[in-house]
């Protein structure tokens, strides 16, 4: 793997060569010495022009957790403030001899033009409102590691779907593991264009939430990016609760085995009931930690895993 800009660099074999590493990296996190030499000698860069907790802490914990030395930038502080171009500013980290950059702006595309730029390995940590592969993987690998093979399994993805990012890489993901997806929104927070995307990529949509929750194995709520909204989406909070909230009322038309996950951050008591967010069949906290383990299999695969470790030595933390 030369970069991860798009879930779509990824074919079956390879998602399931992540998780299947995240897996082992998991088992890495339960240790009491929480160490591998694995990217010993290498220097990855977190360039962030948007805040994140979540994405930017667990890259940086998955780095350091490989050895590698991680710096982290953010658009604050730094001279992009002073109006440097994004060019200047990724020529300028690349040319401090980094190996890798994980980068996150608000520009969709960016990170496929910066990839073009400099020879060190890119990886999307959010892009626009296009995608963010690495949340997909943690997600995908969440809920397979709850329900099994995804093959078949049906998910729902409901919310804010014009303005989510991670709706469209988690669609790809989880399409190429087999699973049917049905998209839910009110008809003004579907993408547009949303029919003929449906009939080329084979997904369904609905606008009907209560009919499509007790066919689910897994729900997926999307948070409401009102920060994105320039206008009237929806009347009332009120109102988008009662017809796409999963409350405490539509907890009772999920089937038994059925999981909810929700990417985070989390808007409680719009998109999600706190009933729903604290249940047991809840998956938000094991997807938080679940980031870590899939990013570090991100990393590995992107700067060592050319040199042919094994599963075994990766583990026991022989050095590559």
């Amino acid at each position: 793997m030369r970069h991860l800009l798009s879930m779509h660099d990824l074919d079956r074999d390879e998602v399931l060569q992540l998780l299947d590493t995240a897996a082992s990296m998991h088992d890495v996190q339960r240790r009491e010495v929480k160490k591998l030499p694995t990217l010993r000698g290498r220097t990855v860069v977190n360039l962030f022009f948007e805040d994140s907790t979540r994405t930017r802490s667990s890259f940086e914990i998955a780095g350091k957790w490989l050895s590698a030395d991680v710096i982290n930038i953010s658009a604050k502080g730094s001279s992009v403030s002073k109006g440097e171009s994004l060019r200047d500013t990724v020529l300028t980290v690349a040319a401090m001899g980094v190996d890798g950059l994980v980068i996150r702006h608000q520009a969709s595309g960016a990170p496929l033009q910066v990839s073009k730029w400099i020879d060190a390995v890119v990886i999307n940590a959010g892009d626009g409102m296009h995608e963010h592969p690495t949340q997909a993987l943690l997600d995908a690998y969440t809920i397979r590691h709850r329900l099994g093979d995804l093959e078949g399994r049906h998910i729902a993805i409901v919310g804010d779907l014009t303005h989510s990012r991670v709706l469209r890489s988690n669609l790809i993901c989880l399409k190429t593991l087999g699973a049917r997806v049905t998209l839910v929104a009110p008809p003004t927070l579907m993408p547009s264009g949303i029919d003929g995307w449906a009939a080329k990529d084979g997904f369904d949509t609905s606008y009907d939430l209560d009919a499509v929750l007790p066919t689910v194995d897994g729900a997926m709520m999307l948070r409401v990016q009102r920060e994105r909204m320039s206008g009237g989406f929806f009347p009332t909070a009120r109102e988008y609760t009662v017809g796409y909230g999963l409350t405490r009322e539509r907890l009772e038309l999920l089937p038994d085995h059925a999981v909810i996950a929700h990417p985070g951050p989390m808007n409680r008591g719009l998109e999600i009931a706190a009933d729903a967010a604290d249940s047991a069949r809840s998956l938000i906290l094991d997807q938080v930690s679940a980031g870590v383990a899939v990013r570090m299999a991100v990393l590995y695969h992107a700067l060592a895993g050319e040199q042919g470790v094994g599963e075994r030595e990766l583990v026991e933390g022989k050095s590559v």
